[in-house]
Formats: C-alpha cells, structure tokens, sequence
C-alpha cells in the first residue's frame, strides 16, 4: 500500500522550490525596474543589457506536476531553474536583443565618456613628468630632427623609454651636475684640438617651458654623441686624405656613451674620456695650451717693456724679483696657476720663459725682452697651432691599444717624417734607430696598423710589379742584359706573366734581414747595403719599404720579447747569414704602427716640429677648415692598388729568361713577398734554394 504522507512530503518540497524560484525572480526584476540610476554611466551599462521578457503565466497548480516517486527533489529542481533563466534567454530572438541598446536617448549616450585604460604609477617626479610628454613625443616624431644617424636615434630612444622619458640634464627644471658637466667638456673642446662650435650647448637659462627643456635636453645630447665620437674617431675619416692609409675602425658605441656618461661620477670627466689615452698625444695637448697662451687662463696679449731678469740669491745679496704689471698676464700666457695675480717675475715665471724660449728656437735666457714678448704674440704660433692640431687628429686614428697586453703592452711605432723606428714595452721605449721611408709621390710610405708575424733572415727579394713596369722593362729595352749583371733571375710563367727576383746575399736589395707585418701595400722593413744614406737628415729615398739601419740588432731585440727563452743577440742573428732562407716565426705577432708625426714632445719635453713631407698636414687642414664635418666623417672608397704582373710582350726578342713554371702560373706576389705560400720562390741561378723554418 502506499504511503501518502511520504508523497504529500514531497509535493510539499517541490511547490516550495518552485515558489522561491519566482520570488527570486520577481524580486529581481523589480529591483531592476525601480532601482534609482546613480549615474549615466550605469543607465548605458544597462541598457546594453539585453533582458528576457517576462512570462504572462498564471502561478502553478497541482495538476501541473506529476508525481513519480524515481524522482529526486534536486533533478526537479535542477529541472525547472534554467526554464526560467537561461533557456529563455537563448529562445530570445536576435532582432529583440539588438533592439535594448538602441532603446537609450542620443542625448545620453552623447554624455558617455569613453572608458580610459588604467595607467601604471610613473616613476618620473612630477614636476619633470609635463617634460617628460614632450620628450615622449618629439622622440617619437622629431628624433631624425636631432639624431641624423640611425645608431644614435635608435640608442637614444631606447635610453629615454627605459627611463619613461625623465630628462636627464634637467631635474625641475634645473641642470644637474651631469649636465653642467657636459657642457663644461663641450665649451672646453678646443683644448683638445677639436672645434667648439660643432658641438652646440642650448641656453637652458632661457628653456622656461617644457616645450624649450625638451628640445634643449635633446640638442645637448645630440652634441655629446657628436662630441664622443669625433674625440674617439676623429673629425675626418682617414681616408678622406689618401688612399695609402689604414688604420682599424674604433667607432663609438652611442649605447655606451649614454650609459657611461650619465651614471658616471663626474660627467666631464667621463666625456673627455673618449680622447687618445697615449701619452704622446696629452703632451702635444699641453703644447698646444702652451702655444695658445693659455694654460688655464685667458689667451692675452703681453706689452712690450723694460726687460725683466730673476736673479738668483747669493751670499752676499738675497733674490731680486722685479715687478711689473705684465707679470700675471705673462702667468695667465705660461699657464702658471699658482698666485695668479702676482707680479713679481720670480723664479717659476723665469724658468717658464726659459722654456718657452727654448720651444721657439730662442736662446734661453729667462729674460723677458722684446724679442720674447714678440715671440710669444707673433702669428707664427698660429701656424704651429695647426700643426700641432692635426697631429692629434692623426692620434684619434690609431688603435687606442698600441701594443699586446700579453707583452707589457709591446709594439713599434715608425715615425714617416722624422724617420725614426722605437720599439716600445711597458710605456717606454726599448730600443730605437734611423730609418730611410719612401719618397714623396706615388712612392710614399703608407701609414698604416699591422702585426710583424716573422723575420726572414736571408731573404729573397721579389721585385714588386710596379717597378717591373715602371723601371726594369725600360731598362731592359735599353739593354737585354742588364738584369743579368744586376744579379736579378727573369721568369716567365705558362700566362705570359713575368716574375723578377734578387737570391739571398750581401748585395742583396733587402740586405740579410726582412721583417714582415703581411698588409695590403705589400710594403715591410729592411736591411740595406746602401748604409750610407742613413747618415742624411732627411732619408725619403725607398719605394715605400723601410729600410732599417741596424737590423741584427732590430731583430734581436724584438725576438727577446716574443720569444724571450731563447736569448737572441744580434752576433746570434749574423750567425745565420747565409744562401738560404730562414723564417723566425713569432708566437704571438707583434704589433707594427707607422705614423706621420710632424709634431711631437721629444723626451726633454721639447716641441719637435717636422717637414710636411707628404703634404698631410695642409690637406687636412684644407678639408678641417672648409667642409663640414658630418661630410669629413664619411669613408671614402679609393681604388685598391693593382699588383698584377705586366704582360711578357713588353720584354724585347733577345732578353734571356732564367726558367719558367711550367704548368703552372706560380705562386702569387703576394706569397712570393711575405711567405707563407704553398710554393717557395725559385732557387737562384748555380745554387739549390733552401728555406727553413723556425717557430717558438
């Protein structure tokens, strides 16, 4: 039988659930209908709300559901709780969902404003942040105003964003120490030798908005990049002056830059960091303040007057230091810092005159006369001025590590004009010696950075191809047997290519000792029988080879450094003088510069003023004073020098060749010229031909 209480029980729950479903829902509906609206915003919100419509459906009776006792009250109600929400969301037709937006007066929803995203927290002050906007967008549509090289525009805008685009010289409006820094090192950029007007400074006195601050920060960092590299770099590029010089690139990185000289310390300090650190070129910076007249004052003229004369304390009399009013600007013209506005023309003011006197080929005295003071403001000093400026230039061009760490920083460095070759280790010259470079013209010798690899003790000397045409097929016309009684071999290969060579010996043309820095002038240094040209002053004599004037000496000297548990000596190398070809290879190749110094501080602290030998010194003072720099920075492509041999068809009918090479073409000049080929040169005439090799 069944039990009716069990089942009214549960009718009981069912209608329950169902009346606590309508209320939630009536009551919702209603709070939604009569709700106040606090704003227009939530009246839009709602609007775009799409909402059912309400079922017009008498309450439930009990005649609409029937029991079945398999039923749970949970399947009921999960049963009849979507009826009323969701499925009669989703039988809604479209057309009545778009219609509830629609429903909201133009008015109100004019007056929406749009939602704006959320901003982070800047980290930029406040009163930097309206500087920071215009920096933000003048970046972001006028950086190729300020920054015309891609590397510098793309380094800065990375530099700024990373920053939130705060400025960094300014800090609420006020330049801050860095940038009070750099514009010191700026204004101060022709202590350097370089042109103060290429790197302008804007007034930030006068930047009152942050339209002007931000154009003004830009601009300054502009000519700090600029100031960065030209002082690393240089002004010009060197081959802007010739196709004969070579010298590897050390650009800056502006990256660097920026970092470097905004996180350091002291900013000026930092920028003129990207000068020459060699000594050579500080002490021609020093001469060149000298020159000026201005050591750390202003440049000024001194008046002519009664001589004056420091004259030292004996035992009968005390010192006498006469005074004059031309004495401090004859202090502020030396360079003399201490007591400044003295005018007693004391020991330190004669002893400056002195050295003065003696820099401008005066008898040197310490007596300030006419002669001196006229010296001292002739335009003369111009001139040097402008020497003394493009010799620092041609410092910016080589490497700022002139030697190998892994040798005490050891290196040699050959001076084209003054004809003279040092080795140098530790910052102090080792050894040094004359030397004989090319003649002026197609002959000079380049200036260039390479590494010595080995010496050839013994060497073959092979003619290089401009001589060939140049000098020895005329002669040959002249006379077929000329190179014969010369002692030089004539070849000929399968190509119709020529090849001359001298064997080893004494009367060899490159004497007992080559030494090689492989280089595309195919240019190196040598012996030579020809010792007494080393006596002349000036000794432009060569092709463009140096000629070295005591090579055993030379060769031992630079073998103990690269190879220092061998001790060589020079009797050791002439022991090695022979018929047949030695390499001495080096274990760690040895840095080889060749400069053209005109200008430089000699070890007694003197000016050393030379020849222009080449005609460097007024082409670059031609292009510094009448170009523009940015187009002086620009490489410019110069044709490689062509080494190909001349044809054989020049050579007349009766000329006697030594042999050919057969099948094959031989070895190339270049080969021929430095070793290291796959083919050894060909023996001399009489005499099997033997080279050895001899590596530490």
């Amino acid at each position: 039988m069944r039990d009716c209480s069990k089942n009214r029980a549960g009718y009981d729950r069912v209608l329950m659930a169902v009346a606590a479903t309508f209320l939630t829902v009536s009551a919702t509906s209603a709070l939604a209908q009569s709700g106040p609206r606090s704003s227009a915003a939530e009246l839009a919100i709602d609007a775009a709300i799409p909402r059912p419509e309400p079922a017009n459906l008498p309450p439930p009776t009990a005649a609409d559901f029937k029991l079945d006792s398999t039923a749970s009250v949970p399947d009921a109600a999960k049963a009849t709780e979507p009826k009323t929400t969701t499925e009669k969301t989703a039988e809604s037709k479209p057309s009545d969902t778009a219609t509830a937006p629609a429903a909201t007066p133009p008015a109100a929803a004019a007056a929406v404003p749009a939602a704006e995203p959320v901003k982070a927290a800047s980290n930029v002050p406040p009163a930097d942040q309206p500087v920071a906007d215009k920096l933000r967008d003048m970046l972001g549509a006028k950086s190729l105003r300020y920054f015309d090289r891609k590397a510098e525009r793309a380094a800065v805008e990375k530099f700024y964003t990373a920053r939130e685009y705060a400025p960094v010289w300014t800090q609420a409006g006020a330049l801050t120490a860095g940038g009070k820094g750099v514009i010191a090192r700026l204004k101060d950029a022709a202590a350097e030798g370089l042109n103060a007007a290429d790197y302008p400074v804007p007034d930030f006195a006068a930047a009152a908005t942050p339209d002007a601050l931000a154009e003004a920060e830009l601009k300054l960092t502009a000519s700090m990049l600029d100031y960065a590299r030209q002082a690393q770099s240089g002004r010009m590029h060197w081959s802007q002056v010739s196709g004969d010089i070579l010298y590897p690139e050390h650009p800056t990185d502006p990256a660097e830059v920026l970092a470097n000289v905004t996180a350091a310390k002291d900013a000026s300090v930092a920028l003129a960091g990207y000068n020459p650190p060699h000594k050579l070129y500080k002490e021609l910076k020093a001469k060149l303040a000298e020159l000026r007249g201005q050591g750390d004052g202003p440049v000024v003229q001194i008046a002519e007057g009664a001589p004056l004369a420091f004259k030292a304390a004996t035992k009968k009399q005390p010192a006498v230091a006469p005074e004059d009013p031309r004495v401090p600007q004859l202090r502020a013209k030396l360079g003399i810092t201490e007591n400044p506005e003295d005018t007693h023309y004391d020991a330190k003011v004669a002893e400056a005159v002195r050295k003065f006197q003696a820099s401008a080929d005066l008898k040197a005295t310490g007596v300030l006369d006419d002669k001196t003071v006229k010296a001292i403001n002739s335009p003369k000093r111009d001139r040097q001025i402008d020497t003394v400026i493009v010799n620092m230039e041609r410092w910016r061009w080589l490497p700022r590590q002139l030697g190998v760490a892994s040798l005490n920083n050891a290196y040699v460095i050959l001076n084209i004009p003054d004809f003279t070759l040092k080795v140098m280790q530790g910052g102090a010259p080792v050894w040094t010696t004359r030397v004989v470079t090319g003649k002026p013209g197609s002959h000079a010798t380049p200036m260039l950075t390479e590494t010595m690899k080995f010496i050839t003790v013994n060497p073959t000397w092979n003619v290089p191809p401009s001589i060939i045409y140049n000098e020895y097929l005329p002669a040959l016309q002249q006379d077929p047997t000329v190179l014969q009684r010369m002692g030089l071999r004539l070849e000929r290969a399968r190509d119709g290519s020529i090849h001359i060579s001298q064997p080893p010996g004494e009367a060899n043309a490159l004497g007992r000792i080559r030494f090689n820095f492989p280089n595309k002038f195919l240019v190196y240094q040598h012996d030579t029988p020809d010792k007494h040209l080393f006596a002349k002053e000036e000794r432009a004599f060569s092709h463009g080879c140096m000629r070295v004037q005591n090579p055993d000496q030379y060769a031992a000297t630079i073998l103990n450094i690269v190879m220092p548990n061998d001790k060589y000596t020079p009797e050791k190398i002439r022991s090695m003088y022979g018929r047949s070809e030695i390499d001495l290879k080096f274990p760690t190749p040895l840095p080889v510069n060749i400069t053209y110094q005109t200008a430089f501080v000699d070890d007694a602290g003197k000016l050393q003023l030379r020849k222009d030998l080449y005609g460097r010194d007024a082409q670059m003072l031609a292009l510094l004073k009448n170009s523009r720099n940015r187009d002086l920075e620009n490489v410019v492509a110069h044709a490689n020098p062509s080494y190909a041999r001349p044809n054989g068809s020049a050579l007349p009918s009766n000329v006697a060749f030594n042999n050919d090479f057969g099948s094959s073409s031989g070895p190339s000049f270049f080969e021929r010229l430095f070793g290291g080929g796959p083919s050894t040169p060909p023996a001399p005439v009489g005499r099997p031909q033997q080279r050895r090799v001899i590596t530490r």
